[in-house]
């Protein structure tokens, strides 16, 4: 079958090198940012007298009889046609005869293309903006209810020091907002119209951009017709955001996979979120966080492949760029997935404090509060760290903890430690004497709390 771009050449290709050049496969997912601007620009034409006020409405009428029975299932698309703009302009050709021929006044696919992405993309922005904060908003609810829980603070994957898990929960609502702030961003500096850039050089017409852009929500235009349709930095800018939030979903998936295993269990997952073994009946494996984990690689190889197609890239527009589709859709794909996974996950994960304190009163993490007790006494703190570790090395070797270690053998360390050491090194004293701004007590916790919620509601 000839092609609508037929004329230079014969228009008539390899079935091969058909199916090698189409993307109506992965582009027809754009079918409404397509029509609704080419809608817009059918406006523009007519606007500035390039086509009559009769073949506009025409236009128009024909591209809302295409969307509509796309939507409703009447109209299927057609993989014989190379892109979505080729199968909507050749639907519209067929349905209302040669007026269909004048959309394509005083544009390009070029500036089409990069149209569509950009809306499309901007839709798709606004979801995520929507996913992660309820994500965010549960994770600020399960810190709300579990003030209480005290748990061993870790660096190093070693006991360090206590802290409320309402604190470790809250660490990862903040990562998130910058996450949430980071789409926003990208959305905005996206949200610039190139349709008019035709196909780099601009156009004979006496066009009105700003028309178009207004109609389509866009901020602006392009200021360079060449930068209109050759570059794909809004995709990496959202991708390298989706990337980070991938990340940060990643390590808390991480921490769950640890934190649902025996060795820890310190919390435990809703059937509905794990699986089980074919062959071992007792298990139940964290699958939905691991996957979270898994597919933060294939998120990162998006963005990579993408970065590594546009580098070598001569200006203006090369076919190389019909690349970017597939990478932006796949990462933009699988993070609202792993989204909508996680955000219920989180919210129906069963909370196990007893286990926290039991691990939070083992591994000496109240070791730090010892020696900053002698230090409030009067002892260098270099001398202080040096006697709490003795003191911690003859307790492993008696089997004891710091709370249970005898007065009368602490004072051999050192005769400024008297009986209210007891009080200083009690794990939750320990928690709730941190009372420094982003620090562990309940107070500060509580603080964080309502400034993650400020910032949701701002």
């Amino acid at each position: 079958m000839a092609k609508m771009w037929a004329g230079r050449s014969s228009g008539i290709t390899d079935s091969i090198a058909d199916d090698f050049n189409s993307s109506i496969s992965f582009d027809s997912r754009m079918y409404k940012q397509d029509i609704s601007g080419s809608m817009a620009h059918a406006a523009m034409l007519a606007e500035v007298g390039i086509i009559s006020a009769k073949d506009a409405d025409d236009l128009i009428d024909g591209l809302q009889g295409i969307l509509d029975d796309i939507e409703s299932g009447k109209l299927e698309f057609d993989p014989g046609c190379e892109d979505i703009h080729m199968f909507v302009e050749q639907v519209l050709t067929e349905r209302i005869g040669d007026t269909g021929k004048k959309l394509h006044t005083a544009r390009s696919r070029n500036d089409q293309v990069a149209l569509d992405l950009r809306m499309y993309l901007r839709d798709e922005a606004a979801e995520l903006d929507t996913l992660i904060r309820e994500l965010t908003e549960v994770l600020v609810s399960v810190a709300e209810k579990n003030m209480g829980a005290v748990m061993p603070g870790y660096t190093h994957l070693q006991r360090a020091q206590p802290i409320l898990f309402s604190h470790h929960i809250m660490a990862y609502a903040m990562m998130l907002l910058r996450d949430k702030a980071r789409i926003v961003d990208a959305a905005k500096r996206m949200n610039i119209s190139p349709i008019g850039s035709c196909a780099f050089a601009g156009t004979t017409y006496h066009t009105d951009r700003g028309f178009e852009a207004e109609k389509l929500g866009f901020d602006g235009i392009s200021q360079n017709s060449i930068d209109g349709v050759s570059d794909r930095d809004f995709c990496l800018e959202l991708m390298s955001a989706i990337a980070i939030l991938m990340m940060h979903m990643s390590r808390l998936s991480e921490e769950i996979v640890l934190w649902t295993s025996w060795e820890f269990k310190f919390v435990e997952l809703s059937d509905s979120y794990t699986t089980g073994s074919s062959i071992m009946p007792q298990k139940k494996n964290s699958d939905m966080a691991e996957l979270i984990r898994g597919k933060t690689g294939r998120v990162y190889g998006d963005l990579m492949a993408l970065l590594t197609t546009l580098k070598g890239l001569p200006l203006a527009y090369n076919k190389d760029m019909q690349e970017d589709k597939e990478a932006v859709f796949d990462a933009v794909d699988t993070v609202k997935m792993c989204l909508k996974v996680m955000t219920p996950m989180i919210d129906t994960m069963k909370i196990i404090p007893e286990n926290m304190r039991k691990a939070a009163n083992e591994g000496f993490i109240n070791a730090t509060d010892l020696a900053d007790y002698m230090v409030k006494k009067g002892l260098p703190f270099r001398n202080a760290y040096k006697i709490s570790g003795s003191i911690v090395a003859d307790c492993i070797k008696r089997g004891l903890v710091l709370d249970t270690y005898p007065l009368e053998d602490y004072r051999k360390y050192s005769e400024l430690i008297d009986k209210d050491v007891y009080d200083e090194i009690n794990i939750d004293n320990c928690v709730e004497k941190r009372i420094s701004a982003g620090g562990t007590s309940s107070i500060s916790v509580k603080a964080q709390i309502a400034w993650v919620k400020a910032e949701l509601e701002a």
